[in-house]
């Protein structure tokens, strides 16, 4: 068919829907409905997963995490949560085996959250949220904090048992609100703490700041809250490169320390930034497969109304067809303009759809003052479906209209 037939089916496709400005209003409603449905669920999914996956990349380059639990896990039953609890705790016992031992990483840190409450100092007082966490020296680098004046928690500091911290950027700003921090006291839980550095600002994720934590040595708030615990050991490879070396070898060596039988799996569990967001992912997914197949439904149920609403269109314009056909229209001409018609109808009604759309799942990041999102491969996949929409059900009023015969549509009054 040549360029010209197409184009002028076109024109005249979009004469008949403004001249029909109800109709087609009425029948793109449909259209918009089920796109408008796709692309809001789908921009609000994207808005909190690209906040949850910036929050799940706590950890530094080339970085893996070893815990008692697992980080994310759907299903298993009472079973496997009973496996769980047996596991033996990672004491600091053993995180110390593993820096003797480990010659391949570039940093081991353990990291323990101790307790929340709110931090005194002599100028302010923060809200009762503020997290205690012990640390070691290595656990700056695998959590990929940085700081920006004063320093961190060093070797000394865990072997003594001082009672010193690095806290967060919001704990700095809201405690001490009129000057710098570092030589100053704060009181958390009714011991006090010197502060000897301030982290950088980390951000806020859902409304939370990212860094709102006091940092002490491990071996101080053990001693404060107890030594039976299980703790988290952060451990960072040199390169990318090493990473699947480190990993094995930090793998073997803790199932010795822990004397776990060959052939058993591991009693404790290893994440990364990556397995953490495929993990995530794997979660959402069903929650878009299901948002995909509600909003089809409304997709197909509005297809129909399409192929209705053309029916009678072809009933109505009977004598425009036999006009067209009595001065040298094709068959293929006036199936390919209700075709159109129908695509451009679908067509306008997606893109008014995609826009509200993307409006309206932003909202979510306005609410939970989250980053905007544009999903601009679901926004194209909603047009697509549109156009393959417009075709499958306009393609058959648009048979009709083809075999209309132009002797009888004359005649039509």
């Amino acid at each position: 068919m040549r360029q010209a037939e197409v184009k002028e089916s076109f024109v005249m496709a979009l004469d008949a829907l403004r001249a029909n400005k109800v109709r087609s209003a009425l029948t793109l409603l449909g259209i918009l409905v089920g796109v408008f449905s796709i692309i809001v669920v789908m921009t609000a999914i994207r808005v909190m997963q690209d906040s949850v996956e910036s929050s799940l990349s706590q950890l530094g380059a080339n970085t893996f995490q070893i815990q008692k639990w697992p980080s994310m896990r759907v299903g298993g039953g009472e079973r496997d949560w009973q496996k769980y609890f047996r596991r033996k705790d990672l004491t600091f016992d053993h995180a110390n085996a593993l820096v003797e031992r480990v010659t391949r990483a570039k940093s081991i840190g353990v990291d323990e959250g101790l307790w929340s409450a709110e931090v005194i100092s002599d100028y302010a007082e923060t809200n009762p949220d503020v997290r205690l966490r012990g640390v070691t020296p290595g656990t700056f680098p695998g959590k990929n904090w940085v700081v920006e004046s004063g320093r961190s928690i060093l070797d000394a500091d865990v072997d003594s048992n001082r009672r010193v911290c690095v806290i967060g950027a919001p704990v700095a700003k809201k405690a001490f609100p009129f000057g710098s921090p570092l030589g100053q006291t704060i009181k958390f839980h009714g011991i006090g703490y010197v502060v000897v550095g301030v982290l950088e600002d980390m951000g806020s994720s859902f409304g939370s700041e990212q860094g709102n934590f006091v940092l002490i040595p491990l071996t101080t708030g053990l001693n404060r809250y107890g030594w039976k615990r299980s703790l988290d050991f952060v451990v960072q490879a040199k390169d990318q490169a090493s990473f699947d070396d480190v990993q094995s070898q930090v793998r073997g060596i803790l199932r010795t320390i822990r004397k776990v039988p060959p052939g058993e799996e591991d009693d404790f569990d290893m994440v990364s930034n990556d397995s953490l967001i495929t993990q995530f992912r794997s979660v959402t997914l069903a929650v878009r497969a299901g948002a995909a197949a509600v909003s089809s439904i409304a997709l197909v149920v509005a297809g129909i109304g399409i192929m209705n609403i053309m029916l009678v269109s072809v009933t109505e314009r009977t004598r425009e067809i036999g006009v067209r056909r009595a001065i040298g229209a094709k068959k293929k001409n006036i199936l390919l303009q209700f075709i159109i018609e129908a695509v451009v109808l679908c067509q306008v009604g997606g893109i008014v759809g995609v826009v509200l759309g993307i409006l309206g799942g932003n909202l979510t990041s306005l609410f939970l003052q989250l980053p905007p999102s544009v999903p601009l491969d679901w926004a194209l996949y909603g047009l697509l479906i549109c156009s393959a929409v417009g075709v499958v059900f306009g393609t058959y009023p648009a048979y009709r209209a083809a075999q209309v015969n132009p002797i009888e549509a004359l005649r039509y009054e």
